[in-house]
């Protein structure tokens, strides 16, 4: 009878660092990680702390730098972005409130993207079958800069879920951070400046910011249209060869010409 080969040391520990590492393991934390941060979001309400709790003490260009650091977090978190817009126009003006919601807008973009690349990003692409989710993820994988600029420009598109479906896609970090950065800036700008003109709702500057997001909308679901028949269009049908010694139709021959 063969005696038992003994087993190296450390091999317990290197499946149990493989099984923890493996790609539905990184998905379970993805999604422990994101409930965990909806169910803070509910219980705390930290844009209320961004609106009206800001440490009075703070001032200047920290203090946008701080804005800006607790945005991206919250954002990461899914705090509605038009909330932290409007406080960020409330707390700094036009101006600096801008600055630091387009910097909290790209810094939150870049953790989620992170979290769905390399906790997510195994798992969930084996999953895109279809016609729509394979489209949509060669667009965002060959188009990435142009993909996501357009994306970022469509007020109706959910934030963190294009931060996501970019991360699963294989879109570069690059084109991802510089489509964001400049792709928000638009309807960020007109947030902003509502919140910083609050006080007089009569003004021309906050009735411009108010009409830049709806006709903003407009144009976003009008382009979402063209782009959804787009996606939706058939390929065209591959012209099917006759076997060897059969004898094609005149149809096929003719459409193969």
């Amino acid at each position: 009878m063969l005696a038992p080969v003994p087993r190296p040391p450390g091999s317990l520990a290197v499946r149990c660092s493989r099984a923890l590492l493996a790609p539905r393991a990184r998905l379970s934390l993805l999604v422990l990680l994101l409930l965990t941060a909806a169910a803070l979001v509910v219980l705390y309400e930290p844009q209320r702390l961004l609106a009206s709790g800001w440490p009075p003490r703070t001032s200047g260009a920290g203090a946008v730098l701080l804005f800006a650091l607790a945005y991206g977090v919250c954002t990461a978190a899914f705090v509605p972005r038009p909330v932290l817009n409007l406080a960020a126009g409330a707390l700094f003006g036009s101006a600096a409130g801008l600055t630091g919601a387009v910097a909290g807008t790209v810094l939150g973009a870049g953790i989620s993207f992170t979290l769905g690349r390399y906790l997510g990003q195994d798992a969930l692409r084996p999953l895109l079958r279809g016609r729509l989710l394979t489209a949509a993820d060669g667009q965002l994988s060959r188009h990435g800069f142009r993909s996501m600029l357009a994306i970022r420009l469509f007020p109706g598109v959910p934030f963190a879920a294009a931060n996501y479906c970019a991360a699963v896609s294989r879109m570069k970090y690059a084109p991802f951070l510089l489509a964001t950065g400049i792709g928000t800036v638009p309807n960020t700008a007109a947030y902003v400046v509502a919140g910083a003109q609050a006080g007089s709702p009569g003004s021309p500057a906050f009735l411009f910011s108010a009409g830049f997001i709806v006709l903003s909308g407009l144009g976003a679901a009008v382009v979402a249209w063209r782009k959804r028949h787009g996606l939706r269009s058939p390929a065209a049908a591959p012209v099917p060869v006759p076997a060897r010694g059969d004898t094609p139709e005149p149809e096929l021959v003719a459409g193969a010409r």
